[in-house]
């Protein structure tokens, strides 16, 4: 069955004329009572005066070379990698390094006086007991035992120099010519000594060493220098030949 108040097919309900008056009159009533709507307008934009400023020119920059790339090597060239990789190069600014400089040299030291050199053989012992030194070795006993050590000392420099210098024919040592010699014992040390050849002077050195009795040489280590220049002779009394007064 159907509800009640539905409206059957085929049949006309006599309220629904009325119902559509009703709607219509409620809907005119309410149009009569709403208050007046005015239409919205847009505000009217106010104009702003705008000052456009200029700013100042951007100081230069300045912009570094670009780098400078290769052209890439063809496959022929030797230089090419195993697998054809271009070797990136670095920027040229990149490349610039400080000179390299060679280290500096250690300065030369002075070449100083000649080291002295030890005598092998001793001569002076020989020659006193030579039949001819009979003179000189009567005169040596009548010495202080310093001056004997000194003139044993200066008889075994003559025969080191006429060894190690043949043909020179050293005939006078003068030990204290530049320099006092120092005695210590039976000991001579002579760092500023002279001797005379063929009438020229020559610089020498020496360390000597005498048995205590002072009668012959044990040690003998000497170094010749330069020859002496002669407007230095005066000073020292230096003389070309025997006899000769000082100049």
């Amino acid at each position: 069955m159907e509800h009640a108040g539905l409206l059957q097919r085929g049949k006309f309900d006599p309220a629904l004329p009325a119902s559509l008056v009703l709607h219509l009159v409620i809907g005119l009533l309410l149009l009569a009572f709403l208050p007046d709507v005015q239409p919205t307008r847009a505000p009217q934009e106010e104009s702003i005066d705008v000052e456009v400023v200029t700013p100042p020119p951007a100081a230069a920059i300045p912009v570094p070379p670009p780098a400078v790339v290769p052209p890439p090597l063809s496959h022929g060239d030797s230089g090419s990698s195993a697998g054809g990789d271009i070797v990136p190069v670095a920027p040229e600014t990149a490349s610039r390094e400080m000179p390299s400089f060679p280290p500096a040299l250690p300065k030369p030291m002075g070449s100083g006086p000649p080291p002295l050199r030890q005598a092998t053989e001793l001569s002076s012992a020989k020659t006193l007991a030579n039949p001819r030194s009979r003179v000189a070795l009567q005169l040596l006993g009548t010495l202080s035992s310093e001056e004997r050590y000194l003139q044993l000392c200066n008889l075994e420099a003559l025969e080191q120099v006429s060894r190690s210098r043949p043909g020179s024919a050293p005939d006078l040592v003068a030990p204290y010519a530049m320099k006092p010699e120092k005695v210590r014992g039976n000991s001579i040390e002579v760092d500023g000594g002279a001797f005379r050849s063929k009438r020229n002077w020559f610089n020498i050195r020496f360390h000597c060493e005498v048995d205590p009795a002072g009668k012959t040489v044990t040690a003998f280590a000497f170094a010749i220098g330069d020859v002496i220049p002669k407007d230095l002779w005066q000073e020292h009394n230096l003389v070309a030949e025997d006899g000769e007064a000082d100049q």
